[in-house]
């Protein structure tokens, strides 16, 4: 089937349903969501409750992967994270108390979620399999598929990231690694990109959505 993957949502629900809404084939498409749906946007609750729900009623055409935001909630939730509450965490554990939600209670579901998708064309994953990790699905190691910001390896197929927001807000293509990187800053706000990949693992459609103002505080 032809794949329909989507970048780093950051909480920023409506933008996401809008590109789900508007652009998700169910019938012809996967969908691979390439990590960070929480933190950094208004909506983290609604984010996360909408992929569970959207996994549940189309578990064999959806496919929510682990990024290093939902590795940061883990670590929170198990042992604490003072890094992370710094960050965002509060304003996260305040967006889930507002809605007498307990974030503790979807570590279940962060901790199953993958680090990577692949096809016989395409490898998808947060941030990429690095060029000089010896191991890179070690999540907390900072060259890991969860952390990498480095040089990527050209593995001999698509590599589909995120987890650096382009520079240019849109998505970017590198030729050494054959990487495309879809992380078009929706937080900062620039807007939620897409890719259509075909079933020979070629590039078919670039989506973009401008971020709706509603998801984040400018």
């Amino acid at each position: 089937m032809e794949l329909l993957v989507v970048g780093d949502v950051h909480g920023c629900f409506h933008t996401f349903t809008k590109l789900i809404n508007e652009h998700w084939n169910r019938d012809k498409q996967i969908l691979v969501q390439l990590g960070d749906l929480l933190d950094r946007g208004k909506f983290s609750p609604e984010t996360i409750l909408y992929a569970i729900e959207l996994k549940k009623h189309n578990s064999d055409k959806v496919y929510f992967l682990k990024g290093n935001h939902e590795f940061e909630v883990i670590v929170h939730l198990e042992e604490g994270n003072e890094n992370w509450l710094k960050q965002c965490g509060q304003e996260i554990l305040k967006q889930f108390e507002r809605k007498s939600l307990d974030l503790v209670n979807y570590i279940s579901w962060l901790k199953s979620l993958p680090l990577y998708y692949e096809t016989d064309h395409a490898f998808i994953s947060h941030a990429g399999i690095s060029l000089t990790a010896e191991n890179p699905f070690e999540e907390s190691h900072p060259e890991s598929v969860l952390w990498n910001r480095g040089q990527l390896k050209n593995i001999g197929k698509l590599q589909i990231i995120g987890h650096t927001p382009c520079k240019s807000g849109r998505a970017e293509f590198d030729n050494d690694s054959n990487t495309l990187n879809i992380d078009s800053g929706v937080y900062l706000p620039k807007g939620l990109t897409a890719v259509k990949i075909n079933d020979e693992g070629k590039v078919d459609e670039i989506i973009f959505v401008p971020t709706l103002s509603i998801d984040v505080t400018v």
